[in-house]
């Protein structure tokens, strides 16, 4: 008799349980500390700019003249080595004093003497800068967001994505993450250790690319291009002013040029074929696997391999 009655006791506990469970998640995340800081520069002609976060994410937008703002958001990380209260005293800190610091035009953002203050704590960059400020930008683990600038951008993170909206030359590094550029005006240099690469140029430069594990995608390429896929697929076009070479360790390899583009070509596939809609002067070997020769009397050497994949050329 007695255990026909359990079932009855059970429900309201469970329901009972299940209230207090609601209500503390709330709590949980209120434990999370925050802060923030908003500071404008004033500035006299070019702005060189230099931002570094260990954990947060970095965004650099164009502005106006004359000034460069400074919008930060702090909070305190997922796990703690030191108390509640001293990451709130020290977030505190960072709020009335600001690792800012400017002499002229170039500017210093997240560079702290005492390198502690920062433990257990993300901050996430927002700056404003005038279109044709320099900038460079790390961050240890975070995104970085870079808007359409007239001058040259130098970025890297140990993990996150990268994306760059417009840049006179560029640089950029990550651990892990995918890297987006368009409207890049000259020269680039762009590597991932794991993530995709898609590139756009608007004007001549050299180019060297790599992916660890992902594909690249390269558009508008004018100048000498150097590009290398671990594993993942290649797809490039432009104009050839300079040699190009690729390889694609696991993954096939497309290369549009225009109809009128004269160079010499030795690609070869370990596994897949190799095609062209180019007219080709053999000098060397020519089968499945293999095309060597001159298009349209040659010029720039156009070398591309491939362990596992095909070749195209249009």
């Amino acid at each position: 008799m007695m255990s026909g009655r359990f079932p009855h006791r059970i429900a309201p506990l469970a329901a009972f349980f299940a209230i207090v469970l609601l209500a503390s998640a709330p709590l949980a995340s209120a434990q999370e500390i925050q802060g923030s800081f908003d500071r404008t520069l004033k500035v006299a002609g070019a702005v060189d700019l230099t931002i570094q976060s260990g954990s947060g994410q970095i965004t650099v937008q164009p502005g106006a003249a004359g000034s460069v703002r400074v919008v930060a958001r702090l909070r305190s990380s997922g796990s703690w080595t030191a108390s509640k209260t001293d990451i709130e005293q020290r977030i505190r800190k960072i709020e009335q004093n600001p690792p800012i610091t400017q002499q002229g035009g170039t500017i210093k953002i997240g560079f702290f003497e005492d390198s502690d203050l920062q433990r257990d704590i993300s901050i996430s960059y927002d700056v404003t800068v005038p279109a044709g400020a320099k900038v460079a930008a790390r961050s240890g683990s975070g995104g970085i967001v870079i808007g359409a600038l007239k001058s040259t951008v130098d970025v890297s993170t140990g993990s996150g994505s990268i994306q760059v909206d417009g840049a006179a030359g560029l640089k950029a590094r990550t651990g892990s993450g995918s890297i987006k550029a368009s409207a890049i005006a000259g020269g680039a240099t762009v590597s991932t250790g794991s993530g995709g690469i898609t590139m756009a140029q608007t004007g001549p430069g050299d180019v060297t690319a790599s992916s660890g594990s992902g594909s690249i995608t390269l558009t508008g390429v004018s100048g000498a291009a150097k590009v290398s896929a671990a594993s993942g697929g290649i797809t490039i076009d432009g104009r050839m002013t300079a040699p190009w070479s690729l390889n694609s360790s696991s993954g096939g390899v497309t290369v549009t040029l225009p109809p009128d583009a004269a160079f010499d070509v030795d690609a070869h596939c370990s596994s897949g074929s190799v095609s062209t809609t180019h007219p080709v002067t053999t000098t060397g070997e020519m089968d499945r696997r293999r095309i060597a020769g001159k298009v349209r009397g040659g010029g720039p050497l156009l070398k591309v391999t491939t362990s596992s994949g095909s070749i195209k050329i249009q």
